[in-house]
């Protein structure tokens, strides 16, 4: 009976625990279907007026600009040429109400007899006018005083964009002063705010600048950097990335920004510049441009196989005497190119069976009277060349020659002589990936403008306009078996470290002239150098062919008065052309105009420049120089390291009772002597001697913001050592 009754119970037990089990998921279920239909009704019933409730909120705090990269500008070899970082403009507007309210966080006024509320004091002391002269006195260097009374002076005023610093500051800087007293409550308390501004630097100087180019400082509305000019605006649709948004949107209970669009970094060029070929090249013209004082310059030197630009220079005479970097007048100068012109002329004459290399003109005293003027040659004075070859009139670079024998094949069909020209190509369009790049203007017998003696005077170089790199790509061709090259900057286009897009060679024209032509050029080109005008960029070193050339250059309507262009453009080695070269030099003030002696000494250097830095010399095969100093000079710095070196190199080290890990060194003649450098906490110590990398260590150590300007180890410091080390304040070391 009693089992009986305990299975009646157990029974009701489980009965009841179930009913309570469904009770639960009864409620659960309610639950669920009340939370679905909350949600079918927010998401189609009531999705109007709360998108207009979210609008209006995001109207509240409007989406903000995430700034790209601005892709980087490399050399061929991968360093880096380009590249940018941020800066910032830091104002502070006295005018918002909060402000006004805050009164600059002074003490409170309050009735007589009655003390101040302490908080309100303790407020007024850690975020007032006195905290924050202080602390921006010590970033940038300033007085104190000074800085509490412009502060209190913009107040005064309610100036709404008071400078707090004259120059631009870096990231980390406005992430510092973003912790200062009073601004670290925020812009609509402090006012405090900054202007962002991109600061484009290469690396390597003036080193083809122009070229690679620049950009403006100033972002545009839309968050995006603008390219100015070279290949920074040619590129700039690649180079500058897409700007993303961010919004500020309330999370879990706090404020914070939230990505809407990412931005997109600005994809990445190489190009074709030879930091090394650039570096001869530029040294080689300012020699020269300050040698002659001209008035400016051009040198490029191109891959004769490829076209690939390797060096580009356009330097131009500032107001100091000095030169520099500017427009890139080697792509966009139309001027008449003068006696280099003349290989074009003959090589037409050549192609069209009007002339051969051995016939005879004869130049007589060096004047021509034709058309109504005189031609001269430059030895008019010294009687002229008489009676010589068509080759001897090319290494002479005699006008009168060369104008002859165009005048004798072309002077009744001078439209002949004009097709010629261009179907050497010197009339196609480049397309050059400099913005400016100017094109070729070959006048044709038919325009207006032809007169008489416009055969004769377009035959050694007047009467046409072609920019310096056009008449390089034609000597390059001949330098290249008679195939044009187009000339190029950028070799390949890369995102993320991946190529999108590599430029390969390309062909302008597959063949410029016969190859017999061709030879007879060559060979031309090589006796101006080793017997004619070109003599001076004759090298022992490298065989060098080429065209001198010398022009007028006219102004205002006349050839008086408005100075000389000379020029020199070929190729080297001349029996295996690697690279072709020319050098323009404009109004020289000082010698006599030459493009022999002035630019084909330039290309004599450059190409000497270039297969001197290929020699492999191997230091252990070479001969003790019983001058030299065989003790080194060791840097300050740190111990272990020094030590270290030292020990390799198997020099002797007067250790001198040093325990300090950091020490100063100096060289006698056959050992180093160590001196500890004592360190001291809170005061600033010495880097005099160290090298950058040591002194920089020790001072951001001592809780100091370093600046350094040149190379080599410090030989100043702003801040004298064993003074008091001001956390966050600013110091400058020279190196040198």
């Amino acid at each position: 009976m009693a089992d009986i009754n305990d299975s009646k119970d157990t029974s009701t037990q489980s009965n009841w625990i179930l009913f309570r089990y469904f009770i639960v998921v009864l409620l659960l279920f309610v639950v669920v279907v009340g939370i679905g239909f909350c949600i079918i009704k927010i998401a189609f019933v009531e999705k109007t007026e709360w998108q207009k409730i979210a609008d209006k909120e995001r109207k509240k705090i409007p989406d903000r600009i995430i700034y790209p990269n601005r892709g980087n500008i490399y050399a061929a070899d991968g360093r880096l040429m380009a590249t940018s970082f941020p800066l910032y403009s830091v104002y502070m507007d006295f005018r918002g109400k909060a402000i006004d309210s805050l009164a600059f966080n002074q003490i409170p006024k309050v009735a007589k007899n009655v003390e101040p509320d302490s908080a309100a004091l303790a407020e007024a002391k850690k975020n007032g006018v006195d905290s924050l002269a202080y602390y921006i006195a010590g970033k940038f260097n300033r007085s104190e005083s000074v800085v509490k009374k412009e502060l209190k002076e913009a107040f005064r005023k309610k100036d709404r964009r008071y400078k707090v610093y004259d120059s631009r500051i870096s990231h980390p800087d406005l992430k510092e002063m973003e912790k200062f007293p009073f601004i670290r409550l925020g812009r609509n308390k402090s006012g405090f705010f900054a202007e962002n501004f991109i600061k484009r630097q290469q690396p390597f100087a003036s080193l083809a600048s122009r070229t690679i180019g620049g950009v403006y400082a100033s972002l545009d509305s839309s968050g995006y950097t603008q390219g100015e000019y070279g290949l920074e605006l040619q590129y700039d649709s690649l180079l500058r990335g897409e700007p993303g948004l961010k919004a500020t949107r309330r999370v879990a209970g706090a404020w914070q920004d939230v990505p809407i669009k990412k931005a997109v970094n600005g994809m990445d060029i190489r190009t074709t510049i030879d930091i090394n070929i650039q570096d001869v090249v530029e040294k080689a013209l300012r020699r020269e441009l300050m040698r002659t004082e001209a008035r400016s310059g051009s040198v490029v030197v191109m891959d004769v196989k490829t076209g690939e630009v390797k060096a580009i220079t356009n330097m131009v005479r500032t107001v100091s005497g000095g030169y520099r970097e500017a427009m890139n007048h080697a792509v966009a100068d139309l001027m008449e190119p003068g006696s280099t012109f003349k290989t074009a002329s003959i090589m037409v004459a050549l192609e069209d069976g009007k002339c051969t290399p051995n016939d005879l003109v004869d130049t007589g005293n060096g004047r021509f009277p034709y058309g109504g003027v005189v031609i001269t040659d430059h030895n008019q004075n010294h009687g002229g060349y008489g009676l010589i070859t068509v080759e001897e009139a090319m290494w002479n670079s005699s006008n009168i020659g060369v104008a002859k024998t165009i005048i004798k094949g072309y002077g009744k069909t001078p439209e002949k002589y004009v097709d010629g020209l261009y179907r050497l190509g010197l009339g196609e369009d480049l397309h050059l990936e400099i913005p400016g790049a100017g094109r070729s203007i070959i006048r044709r017998p038919t325009e207006k403008n032809w007169y008489p003696a416009a055969l004769a005077w377009m035959s050694f170089g007047y009467e046409t306009q072609i920019p310096p790199i056009y008449t390089l790509a034609f000597y390059n061709a001949i330098a290249n078996n008679g195939k044009m090259m187009r000339p190029h900057f950028v070799k390949e286009i890369t995102s993320n470290g991946k190529v999108v897009q590599r430029f390969q060679p390309e062909v302008v024209r597959d063949q410029i002239c016969s190859d017999k032509t061709l030879k007879i050029i060559q060979g031309m080109l090589i006796g101006v150098v080793e017997n004619g005008t070109g003599r001076p960029a004759y090298s022992s070193v490298v065989r060098i062919a080429g065209k001198t050339g010398t022009a007028q250059i006219a102004e205002g309507g006349t050839y008086r008065g408005g100075g000389h262009q000379v020029s020199f453009a070929g190729y080297f080695p001349a029996d295996e052309p690697e690279f072709s070269c020319i050098a323009v030099i404009r109004r020289p003030a000082r010698g006599y105009p030459s493009g022999g002696s002035m630019s084909g000494s330039v290309v004599k250097e450059v190409a000497e420049g270039i297969f001197a830095a290929r020699e492999q010399i191997v230091a252990r095969k070479m001969d003790t120089d019983s001058m030299a100093v065989m003790m080194p000079t060791p840097k300050a710095g740190e111990r272990q390291a020094l030590e270290q070196v030292l020990n390799k190199l198997d020099i002797d080290i007067d250790k001198n009772n040093t325990k300090s890990p950091w020490i100063m060194a100096s060289a006698s003649i056959d050992q180093v002597k160590f001196n500890d450098l004592n360190l001291h906490e809170g005061l600033v110590p010495r880097v005099t001697g160290m090298g950058a990398k040591d002194a920089v260590y020790l001072l951001e150590s001592a809780g100091l913001q370093v600046k350094m300007s040149g190379v080599g180890r410090v030989i100043s410091q702003s801040i004298p050592a064993g003074q008091k080390a001001v956390r966050g304040q600013t110091i400058t070391i020279t190196l040198k």
